[in-house]
């Protein structure tokens, strides 16, 4: 009798996009930090980072890292604005990479979203007593004139140059990513940030070519992700951060994204990130129950119409769940956030779960070999 050929499970099935293979379908969610100086990693974010890579992820995203200065939500925000920021991020991701994970990063540009405190303030705006403290608070950009809150500074409605220098300073944050060695770029394009307020009538008031019906209100993000797409070496993934809905009564739709999705993957976008919510404050919405996989339907049928490969995200814990999604073919990649927070190993665990042959060969090897050895000793004792 032939032995059984044991059959590797979909989520630790190696993915090529472009000329990137990634060693399996678990991704690390971009998860903010609030702990950057001036705007730079530190050994936080190394031991955050490196732990996932460590841990067995096929790609780890370091968090939304602002464009400009003036982009940032707060001041203690990550950016990729200046050279010493992208030196500082090399050494996050050479050891990353040194533990066989793809470093990816997700670009952002807050717009109006600026100048708050952290989450766990409640993102209150920065006022007065902040200024005395050396935390001034400074206006925003925005696609029209619309404070994000009460109490925060009105946002300037962005001109012909201002859209200009957006994108160009989006072009310039990615060509300094190359140079901190990220392998996958992805622009965050949902969460109420600059492009999603392009693309929310909330938002959007223009009556100008990047205003009115969606073709105009989608004009802006589609011309930022082709300057993007032709800075960004060919040979690595573009991923796109969506909001697949959003906004007082569906206002943002699931077919809208749909129809964005289209457009992003003629212009180059390998893989859309699909999330929801943001426009109006939280980052999840009453429409979108927060129950196991909530944004897979999503990535489903965005997959299905479109055919752009997806990533889903939201509540996606247990191994044998995102094995699923992957064989009902409704996502490409799987990406958890809280989960890594609370066991960075999770990939490791999920092998185990799976079947997969020696799980321990994830981790780096003085991790390994012992974990390995311990295993073999306990088959020796139950002989």
């Amino acid at each position: 009798m032939t032995d059984r050929v044991p059959i590797t499970p979909l989520l630790f099935t190696p993915m090529t996009i472009r000329e990137l293979t990634i060693r399996n379908r678990i991704a690390v969610s971009p998860m903010s930090q609030y702990s950057s100086v001036d705007g730079a990693p530190t050994d936080w974010h190394l031991v955050h980072l490196g732990k996932f890579a460590m841990g067995g992820a096929g790609i780890v995203f370091c968090e939304e890292t602002s464009v400009s200065q003036r982009s940032r939500k707060t001041y203690d925000c990550p950016g990729i604005y200046t050279d010493a920021q992208a030196k500082a991020w090399r050494r996050v991701t050479d050891f990353i990479r040194a533990q066989g994970a793809a470093p990816a990063m997700q670009l952002g540009h807050a717009g109006r979203k600026v100048a708050t405190r952290a989450p766990w303030d409640g993102f209150a705006s920065l006022n007065e007593e902040d200024a005395r403290n050396g935390r001034a608070p400074w206006s925003g950009l925005a696609p029209s004139p619309i404070p994000f809150r009460e109490g925060a500074l009105p946002p300037k409605e962005m001109d012909a140059d201002d859209i200009r220098n957006v994108i160009a300073l989006h072009v310039e944050a990615a060509k300094r990513t190359v140079d901190a060695g990220f392998e996958i770029c992805e622009i965050h394009g949902a969460h109420g940030y600059i492009i999603q307020q392009f693309l929310s009538p909330i938002t959007n008031h223009r009556t100008d070519g990047y205003g009115g019906d969606i073709q105009g209100r989608m004009r802006f993000g589609l011309e930022l992700i082709e300057a993007v797409r032709e800075a960004w070496p060919k040979e690595l993934p573009l991923f796109f951060r969506a909001s697949c809905v959003d906004g007082r009564g569906g206002i943002w739709s699931l077919e809208d994204t749909t129809v964005l999705a289209g457009e992003l993957r003629q212009r180059g976008v390998d893989v859309l990130d699909c999330s929801s919510g943001g426009i109006e404050g939280p980052l999840t919405l009453h429409l979108v129950p927060r129950v196991p996989g909530y944004h897979v339907p999503f990535a489903e049928h965005i997959r299905r119409e479109t055919g752009i490969p997806t990533m889903a995200v939201g509540l996606i814990t247990e191994a044998q769940q995102a094995e699923g999604y992957l064989q009902a073919g409704q996502c490409d990649l799987v990406a958890l956030g809280r989960e890594m927070l609370w066991n960075p190993n999770w990939p490791v665990h999920a092998a185990a779960s799976l079947g997969v042959s020696k799980p321990h060969e994830l981790l780096p090897r003085p991790y390994a070999w012992w974990l390995q050895r311990r295993e073999d000793v306990r088959a020796l004792g139950q002989d």
